[in-house]
């Protein structure tokens, strides 16, 4: 289960717990959560489900603080480890000395280690944790019984002596770059699966066939330069026809890699025996067709190949992308386009190991990076000792990481990366590198290349310094020559912000506004990235008399005239940053005190000097507008005061647009109390969890002691830090507040009322069609997401409490993800009969289907994951009688979820949707983290703006997505549809994991 924002911590507490339980205690539900759990992590992704479920009986978790040293070298070890969150260095000492230890690597999501228990060698390296860290412990004796049960699933999975490892030979040794062609190591790439797999070549049959059977004109002999080339197809002719087949193929680039996995694996050949398909004039040809006396399909072969060409597609588009990338990066980098530059620097922005560099250095890794494979487990692919040469990061496989005398000290998996400090340091490599599996795929940058561009970008540099500091760092980068209006070749090159002091990038951005660009030009530039992100490093409170100081600036050298218009050009330039910076925030204002003096006090400055200076009339109007609609609209709200009813319920039928929620409105609220009476509070949005207690102490006459606690369904319960904001809306779907004494924690209890309902409303919704469901949940989900502020995002990424703002329309929103996912859970698991239960999976892939056509991304991908969920996945009897039509449609679907590659099926589809569209949130929000938590807010007491740029433009999706507005479906508006409007706007579900499993074992007991 993907949980979205607030309930996600509810859904891991609870799988927490169940591991927490001693094994004899862990009931076959516990397990259950466990394994859903599990099987998300890297880490457990290629163990035999048999073996997992072992491992969720004995396993325990564990989450340690950072700088936490769990084990040292040369202890004894009692403990085998995977790394669920966080990351942890790996450090040897050549002595006994434990200060002396050097950092080798460090160990990341999906890492394991400790095999060293099963015969009680010390271990051979310090562990330590890089920060807050989650692992999975399996002790000792329970992981030698495990070892002895099914070592033929483990041994390929331990590092050696345990797994299985082919001794690497001098000949398996990679040779030194020097000593090695740019053919020869293009070789050692491309001949990796000389024998096609079984699921490639019977793909290439069926398009072959395909073909055949459909257009049989496109496998003909043809002449070219005076030469016959038998039996041949145009590369042009193949992307053409992929992307007539299948709705997956969206783009020209998908059908090139598609082609590219058969071209791979020798099931498709260039006549000239080249390695890289081109939808280009030129002659491929299949495997088949290679033999003088291939025969043609028979009716039966082409109606299976029918029957399985769509599987076929959708399993090539799945794999497609990572051909197209191998292909590319094979190429001399001379010889990369625009397009493959870019296609590569796509992929790199996902990349863990290189999310703290800056745009410029990942676009220029993009030209340099040579992509390596080795066919064998145990090539070693250098030597401790050895000069480092390259720095190299795992796209497929994993590596052992050997020292001399300790043996294998570590394990990387993909993702990881590794040899990076020896270039760096000028040192000799700290361990040696050995292969743990065949067919290992490898990004490399070599040792000349990687220095260059560190000393190209510091060439390209440009520090300001005040007083010997730093204040503001920029950067040269090519401008791209742009023709503006009046004909004029733009500057070959730009600089742009990479980091300073607040104030500095301020000045910046007002002295490089170009004053000729119209207002929309100027929203689309780089300044827009700082009005979005100031709230991070330069609030409204040092923002607004910053700029109040700018406006009011003088020059103190020049003639009167050069005075006057340096005055007059600053004046305009904070105007306008002004007008954007309103623009923006809105509303939002509303709820700043000093934003709001500021913009009076501004009106009244550039009133004043409209009469003596006429050049900034034209700029009149549209300030007063603005401060006339932010002003008086506070005047307004006090006559019509918001009141939000208790758990923000908006599923009343009125028909008036639905209003963002702000900080400043009010909310009645339940809260509980240990003995599950109830007070009703009234208190604004946006307060904090102080003064929550305070409005309860008040209600129940005493405070002494209180806090407030949230729980959830499950039971799991939070104790609210006095600072935390805006709580209200972060609750689970059927989470509740508590207040208590904190002596009486431990007695606190779910409401039976957060059970969720015992009844399904099948009986209700089978009624209402399909279409009607998913255009009024669109319709819905809609309002919902049109008022969640981008500032919203901000302040989520960064944590609200640092603020001290809400994000309670962002929060519902989330919530809404998560509602639909357990509706549709609740609804199948309440569901006692068989054939009513494939019916309802019939139902909610149709829906599904219909919000995919109205680019509801947000509900579609709660339906699939709701279907994914292990109570509805483990529904073998139900998923038999499902037709295979379904099932086909559900794969294609759930193809969709794939979050390899950084859920880059996702990503493709979206980029060929047009606004308006309600986006995955989770994964917006999920792109927001990875930025945030992988790049410094501030480096060198400076602040990162290279950081702020990128989380501005994953906000600015948000912006394109509604950069359209939203027009109903008019004939399904106009029909009365009002019982499947409430009815979507009212979901009742269970949202407890648990629960959810124990129904669907007693639907479906888990077979012997």
């Amino acid at each position: 289960m993907v949980a979205a924002h607030g309930s996600h911590s509810a859904s891991s507490g609870e799988w927490i717990a169940c591991l927490d339980k001693r094994p004899l205690e862990r009931s076959s539900e516990d397990v259950d959560i466990i394994f859903t759990r599990l099987k998300e992590v890297k880490a457990f992704e290629k163990f035999h489900p048999n073996l997992l479920q072992q491992i969720c009986l004995c396993g325990y978790y564990e989450n340690l603080e950072k700088g936490i040293t769990l084990f040292r070298q040369g202890d004894i070890g009692t403990n085998w480890y995977a790394v669920l969150t966080g990351s942890l260095d790996v450090k040897v000492s050549d002595t006994s000395n434990h200060q002396d230890a050097v950092t080798i690597c460090t160990l990341g999501i999906g890492t394991a280690f400790g095999e060293s228990i099963l015969d009680n060698t010390p271990r051979h390296a310090t562990i330590v944790t890089r920060e807050y860290s989650e692992l999975l412990r399996i002790e000792q004796k329970d992981f030698k019984a495990l070892w002895e049960k099914y070592r033929q699933y483990m041994s390929g999975l331990l590092t050696p002596p345990y797994g299985v490892m082919e001794t690497g030979s001098n000949n398996d040794r990679m040779p030194d770059k020097d000593s090695m062609s740019s053919s020869a190591l293009c070789q050692v790439s491309k001949n990796c699966n000389k024998v096609p797999s079984e699921k490639i070549l019977r793909a290439g049959k069926i398009l072959r066939n395909t073909i055949l059977s459909r257009a049989p004109h496109m496998i003909r002999d043809r002449k070219y330069h005076l030469k016959t080339y038998r039996q041949c197809c145009v590369g042009t002719e193949l992307v053409d026809w992929m992307m007539q087949q299948s709705p997956c193929v969206h783009l020209r680039t998908q059908a090139v890699g598609m082609w590219q996995v058969l071209l791979e694996e020798g099931v498709l050949n260039h006549v000239d025996q080249e390695h890289h398909f081109q939808d280009k004039y030129l002659f491929y040809r299949f495997l088949d067709d290679e033999r003088e006396d291939a025969p043609l399909p028979t009716e039966e072969e082409k109606k299976e190949c029918d029957e399985e060409l769509q599987d076929t597609m959708l399993l090539l588009s799945q794999i497609g992308p990572d051909a197209h990338m191998r292909m590319i990066l094979r190429k001399p980098p001379g010889q990369r386009t625009v397009d493959d530059l870019e296609f590569i620097y796509e992929e790199l922005l996902h990349i863990k190991a290189l999310s703290h560099l800056s745009t410029t250095v990942k676009r220029e890794l993009a030209g340099v990076l040579i992509f390596e494979s080795h066919p064998k487990a145990g090539t070693v692919l250098f030597n401790q000792g050895e000069e480092g040469t390259s720095w190299y990061i795992i796209l497929k496989g994993s590596v052992n990481v050997v020292i001399y005398g300790k043996g294998v000290v570590c394990t990387l998996h993909e993702g990881d990366d590794f040899g990076k400090l020896a270039l760096v340091n000028d040192a000799p490599r700290a361990a040696s590198i050995v292969l743990r599996e065949d067919n290992c795929h490898f990004l490399r940058v070599d040792k000349e290349d990687f220095n260059r561009i560190l000393r190209d970008v510091e060439a390209n540099t440009v520090r300001l310094k005040e007083h010997d500091q730093d204040v503001l760092v920029l950067e040269k980068i090519p401008a791209g020559n742009r023709i503006s209006n009046q004909g004029n070749s733009q500057p070959q090159h730009k600089y742009i912000v990479m980091s300073g002091t607040p104030e500095k990038i301020l000045e910046h951005f007002l002295e490089t506004m170009r004053l000729e660009a119209t207002l929309s030009e100027a929203t689309d530039s780089v300044l827009n990235d700082f009005i979005m992100m100031h709230c991070v490093f330069m609030p409204n409170s040092q923002l607004c008399p910053a700029l109040m100081a700018h406006y009011h600036a003088q020059p103190s050298q020049g003639t009167e005239q050069e005075k006057m218009d340096y005055a007059l050009n600053n004046k305009r330039r904070v105007i306008r940053l002004v007008l954007q910076w309103a623009a923006l925030y809105g509303d939002l204002l509303q709820e700043d005190e000093a934003a709001m003096a500021f913009l009076e006090e501004f009106y009244v400055s550039v009133s004043d000097d409209t009469r003596m200076i006429a050049a900034l009339k034209e700029q009149l109007p549209e300030l007063e507008k603005i401060v006339k609609q932010i002003s008086e609209e506070p005047k307004a709200s006090q006559k019509k005061h918001k009141v939000l009813l208790q758990l923000f319920n908006t599923s009343d039928d009125r028909a008036q647009k639905r209003q963002p929620i702000r900080g400043s409105d009010e909310v009645l609220f339940k809260v509980y109390c240990i003995d599950q009476t109830y007070t009703t509070i009234r208190v604004p949005v946006s307060s904090s969890v102080k003064e929550v207690i305070s409005a309860v102490a008040d209600k129940l006459g005493s405070g002494e002691g209180l806090i407030i606690v949230k729980m959830s369904s499950g039971g799991e319960k939070v104790v609210l830090k006095p600072h935390d904001v805006s709580v209200f809306t972060t609750l689970s779907v059927n989470g509740r507040l508590f207040a208590c004494p904190r002596d009486q924690f431990d007695s606190l209890a779910p409401l039976p009322e957060q059970e969720g309902p015992s009844t399904g409303t099948v009986g209700t919704f089978e009624l209402m069609s399909s279409k009607d469901l998913a255009h009024q949940m669109t319709v819905y989900d809609w309002e919902l997401f049109n008022c969640v502020h981008e500032l919203e995002l901000i302040y989520h990424t960064f944590g609200r409490h640092n603020f001290k703002k809400t994000t309670a329309n962002l929060d519902l929103f989330l919530r809404r993800f998560n509602e639909i996912q357990f509706w549709v859970v609740t609804e199948i698991c309440l569901c006692s009969q068989l054939s009513k239960r494939v019916q309802l999976l019939k139902k909610y892939i149709k829906i599904a289907a219909h919000c995919k056509e109205y680019k509801n991304l947000n509900s579609f991908f709660a339906i699939i994951m709701g279907l994914s969920n292990v109570a509805v996945s483990r529904l073998s009897l139900t998923w038999e009688k499902l037709p295979s039509k379904f099932k086909k449609i559900y794969a294609e679907f759930e193809s969709l979820m794939d979050p390899s590659r950084n859920h880059r099926a996702y990503r493709l589809t979206v980029a060929k949707l047009d606004p308006p569209i309600i986006p995955f949130m989770p994964l917006l929000i999920k792109d927001m983290t990875f930025t945030h938590e992988g790049n410094k807010t501030f480096t060198d007491n400076l602040v990162n703006f290279e950081k702020m740029r990128m989380i501005a433009n994953t906000v600015r999706t948000v912006k394109f997505c509604r950069s359209q507005s939203f027009n109903p479906d008019a004939a399904l508006t106009n029909k009365n549809h009002q019982d499947v409007r409430s009815y979507v706007r009212q979901l009742n579900v269970i949202d407890n994991q648990r629960t959810l499993s124990q129904m669907s074992h007693r639907l479906e007991p888990r077979r012997a």
